[in-house]
């Protein structure tokens, strides 16, 4: 079935540059950030005014339509499966609030992302725990609120059955496996570990009830990741067998990937990539695949994929028993948040190297690709204060601090005319990890605000305010 065309590619895409002109990758756009955009400048400028540089705009209205497509997908494939949103990829309290709404529960990985998953309205049971050996605050509220812990090592179980003891409560834990593609992982269980920390819940199991079997796995590959799910089901399946009779869940973790731009302007991208295309030719030794697989057709990857040589893992998982979890983060904030800075001067050296550079009211730490030592690529999208001709105006951008590597993108742009002071640019499709990543008040600058925008009535102005985090 033919997949209709979701977003655009906007305005200044092509497959043909001058080999002098830097190369062009408008990120794709969702409608409605489109029409934000095209239609609603002057609301946008109006909160940035106010509000401050840079601005981070969060749409939950889009983090819905992703819950929801990732939901139907499961349904498609047939795959029992609860979704848990990774909150570590956006702080805002409106996704939370959206999460418990549509009954989608939250992945966290501390003591305060667990009091503001259930602020947001999300029960516990809801909750999954994450993270390596969590401190016992953190285990003390996840078993009073009757949250799913994956345990990370046999010493992270002994002190989190020892807080259920003394709580008189029940605690219901997976148990982190290190699976075969991924041996050298700092997370997770080797095979003996697992095992005898299995036995220890049948020990313990008027505390501790081992409910199933997580994975951390780094990277993208379906393939891994369906395999890696395969090897928990069959430690459910041991499990049982060993007095474990509640081991039905399977907990794969994220890895589901999100096209930022066009995957033939991708390809051509890392073909012509060179280190004359950065400021100071600076080099990266690897980029996130902006123009890679979309979540969806990843996670039906993942669940369709042939296990034990004849069946997919769907229905394997069902002839099993099998429920599993899946911790997408970036994937249902895809499209569902953008960030806007305001230019503070620019540094016109065309003459002398060919470039300028433009620097904005705010910082890199405020993009958090950087964390990551890498760049995020996507063109900013330049929205002009006053008008002006049409040329291409070669421009990194730079953040306002006194940090030589203080480069919101390193990457040179052809921004479509002449950048100015005053003038704004747009990050798109940043509410996924870049927003608050990385974020920081060096120089006592204040962290900047998250807006919430959602339509208006009756297709009336846009309605915001600010997020409560």
């Amino acid at each position: 079935m033919a997949r209709p065309a979701r977003y655009s590619r906007g305005p200044s895409a092509s497959f043909r540059m001058a080999t002098s002109a830097p190369f062009a990758l408008p990120a794709l756009r969702h409608p409605a950030v489109a029409a934000l955009l095209d239609h609603e400048r002057a609301l946008l400028a109006s909160l940035l005014d106010g509000l401050g540089s840079p601005l981070h705009v969060v749409l939950p209205g889009i983090f819905e339509e992703n819950v929801a497509a990732l939901r139907a997908t499961l349904l498609d494939v047939g795959a029992a499966a609860d979704i848990l949103f990774a909150k570590k990829a956006n702080k805002a309290g409106c996704f939370a609030e959206s999460a418990a709404r549509l009954g989608v529960g939250i992945d966290v990985a501390s003591a305060p992302e667990l009091v503001k998953a259930l602020a947001g309205g999300v029960p516990g049971e809801r909750i999954g725990v994450s993270g390596p050996e969590k401190d016992d605050a953190l285990h003390a509220l996840a078993v009073r609120h009757g949250c799913l812990v994956a345990v990370d090592s046999l010493g992270e179980l002994r002190r989190l059955a020892d807080t259920a003891a003394r709580a008189r409560t029940p605690v219901r834990v997976l148990l982190r496996a290190r699976v075969d593609s991924q041996p050298r992982s700092r997370f997770g269980m080797a095979a003996p570990e697992r095992r005898a920390a299995a036995a220890r819940c049948t020990e313990l199991a008027e505390f501790v009830r081992l409910c199933g079997f997580s994975v951390h796995l780094a990277g993208y590959s379906p393939a891994e990741r369906a395999l890696a799910a395969n090897e928990l089901i069959d430690h459910c399946v041991e499990a049982r067998l060993c007095g474990s009779p509640s081991a039905g869940i399977v907990n794969i973790g994220g890895g589901l990937p999100v096209r930022y731009v066009d995957p033939r302007l991708w390809a051509e991208f890392l073909r012509r990539n060179e280190p004359g295309h950065y400021h100071a030719n600076r080099q990266f030794a690897d980029f996130y695949p902006y123009g890679g697989q979309l979540a969806n057709d990843a996670l039906r990857a993942i669940m369709t994929h042939p296990v034990n040589g004849r069946e997919s893992l769907a229905a394997r998982a069902a002839r099993a028993g099998i429920r599993f979890v899946v911790e997408p983060g970036r994937a249902v904030l895809d499209q569902a948040g953008f960030t806007v800075f305001r230019v503070q001067g620019v540094d016109d050296r065309r003459d002398a190297d060919g470039y300028a550079i433009v620097t904005v009211a705010g910082s890199s730490f405020s993009l958090s690709e950087q964390w990551f030592n890498s760049d995020y690529l996507p063109d900013p999208v330049l929205l002009a204060a006053h008008p002006a001709a049409d040329e291409v105006f070669p421009a990194c951008v730079a953040g306002s601090t006194c940090l030589e590597n203080d480069l919101v993108t390193w990457r040179k742009v052809g921004f479509p005319r002449p950048v100015r002071r005053g003038d704004h640019l747009v990050y798109l499709n940043t509410a996924g990890y870049q927003m608050d990543s990385n974020e920081s008040p060096f120089h006592d600058a204040p962290l900047p605000l998250k807006v919430v925008l959602r339509p208006g009535a009756g297709g009336g102005p846009p309605r915001w305010r600010l997020d409560r985090v």
